[in-house]
C-alpha cells in the first residue's frame, strides 16, 4: 500500500536487448544510468555494472543469482549470455534480455526535467512561507538540501531519497493517492491476507502513522510539503483497489465478518489429523500451585508449557518463582529484542529450558510441536489480552501436540471465555467426527529446529557456489578440558570468543553459533567447578 513510481514510465523505461541490435556502447550506458544503475568495476552487485572493453556486465536488480553479459562489436549486440556473478561461470546463452530499472522510482528523462522546474516552484514557496515566520534555520536546511537533490536529478537523473519527490515525477495533484503495487497488477489478481484480524486494522493505521513522522519532517525544513503524498494508501483508498481477496484467519475480525455476510469458509481440519485442544477452567485463587504442579507433569513426559500473565511485573515474578521451585524457566515480553526472541523460542524447543512465560504470546505467533500445555493466568480479567480472539489464539498454541491441553484459571467464567471455549470445543468436536469417519490416526507435528542464522544464507547461494567445504572444527572434545586449571581454561575461553567473533565478521554465521553453544557449555562446567 506505499507509493511506487508510476507503471507507465517503469514499463516504458525499460531496457530491451537483442543479439544481432545496433546499439552504440555510450548509448547503452546512458540507458542503464537513467535505470539508476550504478558503475562499479570492483564490486559486481545488484543494480550495478562494469565495463571492460566492449564486454558489460550487468547485475539486474531483480536477480539474486544471474548477470548479464553483454558482448558488443562494431556497435552490434553480438552475444547475450547470463553468468555466475560470483565465480563468472557462464549459465546460459541468451538471444533476448530485458533489463527492468533498479527502483521503481525510475522516470523518464523528460518526467524527472519537467518535475525540477515544479520542484523549484514549490521549493519558492514554502521558502517564503519559512522567512514569514521567521524560521531562517529552517529554510536554510530546506534550501540546501533540496537544491543538491535538484542538481542530482538534472545531472544523473536521480537522488538519494527521490521518492519525497514522487508527487512531482508521477505528475499528481496535492493530496491525491500514489501508485502502489495494486497498480502493477492484472485485473484478476488475488490478494490472500495472512492473519487478516492483525493485518487489515494495520492496513488502516498506517496513514496516520506515516503523516504524523512526515509532518515533523516538514515542518523542521528536512522535506517540501510534497513529501507529505510519499505516503501509504488511506483505508477507503485501499478498498477501491484492492482485487478479489482471501482473508485468512482462526479468528476473524469484524471487518472480515461483515464483507463476507457471515459466508465463511472454515478450514478446521489438519493433514496429521491432530485436533483442539481441551480446554479446563480451574480457579484463580490457586494457579501458580497449580500450575508448577501441571508445569513439572509435562516436563515429565519430555513436553513443554507456554504460560501467559497479564503483566510484564506478573512474568518476571511467576518466572523467579518457578526458578526458585526447580523449573527451568524463561519469559518473553517487548522489552527482548526480536533476534533474542528468536533464540529463546529456539532453546525452549531444544530443551534448554522447559517453561516459557510471555504476556501476549499469541503475538509471536509460536508454532511449536513440543508445546503440550498452555495455561492462562487471570483469563477473567476481561480486555485485549483476555479477548476471544486472543483466548482462542493462545489456546490454538497447544494444538500441534497430541496431548494438547489448555487451562484456563479464573474464578468466574467471562463472556470471552465461554465465547472462545465454545468455539474450541466446536472445531475439536468437527475435527473429532473428520478423522472417525476417515479412520485417521493423529500424529503430533514434527518439525526440524533450526537455527536463528540458518536463513542467512538462500539455497540458492549454497547451490551456486558449487559444493561446499566441511565444517570446520570449532570445538574441540571435552576430554582435552577436564586436565585444564581455571586460569588456562579461561583463556582458552577468551581464545574462542576471539574466534566466534572472526567467525561472525567473516559472515561465517554457522561457525559462530557452533563456538557460541561451545563457549556456553564450558562456562556452564567452570561455574559447576
Amino acid at each position: 500500500i506505499y507509493g511506487l513510481g508510476d507503471p507507465e514510465d517503469y514499463l516504458q523505461m525499460r531496457l530491451i536487448l537483442a543479439r544481432g541490435e545496433r546499439i552504440e556502447q555510450r548509448q547503452l550506458l546512458r540507458h542503464l544510468t537513467e535505470l539508476q544503475y550504478v558503475r562499479n568495476e570492483v564490486d559486481l552487485r545488484r543494480g550495478s555494472y562494469r565495463v571492460r572493453g566492449e564486454v558489460i556486465d550487468v547485475f539486474p536488480a531483480e536477480s539474486e543469482t544471474e548477470a548479464l553479459r553483454i558482448e558488443l562489436f562494431d556497435g552490434e549486440i553480438d552475444n547475450l549470455a547470463l553468468f555466475d556473478p560470483l565465480t563468472g561461470a557462464l549459465l546460459r546463452r541468451v538471444p533476448r534480455h530485458v533489463v527492468y530499472p533498479k527502483t521503481h522510482y525510475a522516470t523518464t528523462r523528460q518526467a524527472t526535467l519537467n518535475a525540477i522546474e515544479t520542484i523549484k516552484a514549490e521549493l519558492k514557496d514554502r521558502l517564503d512561507e519559512l522567512y514569514r515566520a521567521n524560521k531562517l534555520v529552517e529554510a536554510q536546511r530546506l534550501e540546501q538540501r533540496t537544491r543538491f537533490d535538484l542538481e542530482m536529478m538534472a545531472e544523473v537523473g536521480y537522488c538519494s531519497g527521490i521518492e519525497n519527490y514522487s508527487r512531482h515525477l508521477t505528475r499528481r495533484q496535492p493530496g491525491e493517492p500514489p501508485p502502489t503495487l495494486f497498480d502493477y497488477l492484472p485485473a484478476d489478481a488475488l490478494l490472500v491476507i495472512d492473519e487478516s484480524h492483525v493485518t487489515i486494522p494495520q492496513i488502516g493505521a498506517m496513514y496516520k502513522g506515516d503523516r504524523s513522522r512526515k509532518e515533523t519532517l516538514v515542518e523542521f525544513g528536512f522535506r517540501l510539503p510534497s513529501a507529505l503524498d510519499n505516503r501509504p494508501l488511506k483505508f477507503p483508498e485501499w478498498e477501491q483497489r484492492v482485487p478479489r481477496a482471501i482473508c485468512v484467519s482462526a479468528t476473524p475480525g469484524p471487518y472480515e465478518l461483515d464483507k463476507s455476510r457471515g459466508n465463511i469458509v472454515e478450514l478446521v481440519v489438519r493433514p496429521t489429523g491432530l485436533v483442539d485442544p481441551q480446554v479446563e477452567v480451574r480457579p484463580a485463587r490457586t494457579q501458580v500451585d497449580d500450575l508448577l504442579g501441571e508445569a513439572n507433569a509435562r516436563i515429565a513426559q519430555g513436553d513443554r508449557v507456554l504460560v501467559t500473565t497479564l503483566t510484564k511485573r506478573m512474568a518476571e515474578n511467576l518466572t523467579e518463582y518457578l526458578d526458585e521451585h526447580g523449573v527451568r524457566v524463561r519469559y518473553l515480553h517487548s522489552d527482548i529484542d526480536t533476534v533474542e526472541r528468536v533464540e529463546i523460542i529456539r532453546d525452549l524447543r531444544l530443551g534448554k529450558f522447559d517453561v516459557l512465560v510471555g504476556i501476549n504470546l499469541l503475538r509471536e505467533g509460536l508454532d511449536m510441536p513440543e508445546v503440550s500445555l498452555v495455561a492462562v493466568l487471570d483469563a477473567d480479567k476481561e480486555g485485549f489480552l483476555r479477548s476471544t480472539g486472543s483466548l482462542i489464539q493462545t489456546i490454538g498454541r497447544a494444538a500441534r501436540n497430541l496431548r494438547g491441553t489448555a487451562i484456563l484459571y479464573a474464578d468466574s467464567v467471562t463472556r470471552s471465555m465461554r465465547a472462545a471455549i465454545d468455539e474450541t470445543a466446536r472445531r475439536r468436536a468437527r475435527q473429532l467426527e473428520f478423522n472417525r469417519a476417515h479412520g485417521i490416526t493423529p500424529r503430533s507435528v514434527e518439525r526440524r529446529i533450526t537455527d536463528i542464522m540458518e536463513g542467512a544464507r538462500s539455497d540458492a547461494d549454497v547451490s551456486r557456489r558449487g559444493t561446499r567445504a566441511a565444517p570446520r572444527k570449532v570445538a574441540e572434545p571435552a576430554a582435552d578440558y577436564e586436565v585444564l586449571t581455571p586460569a588456562q581454561l579461561a583463556a582458552k575461553l577468551r581464545e574462542l570468543e576471539a574466534r566466534m567473533y572472526q567467525h561472525a565478521r567473516d559472515l561465517e554465521f554457522e561457525e559462530a553459533a557452533r563456538l557460541r553453544d561451545h563457549i556456553h557449555a564450558l562456562r556452564e562446567r567452570q561455574l559447576r567447578s
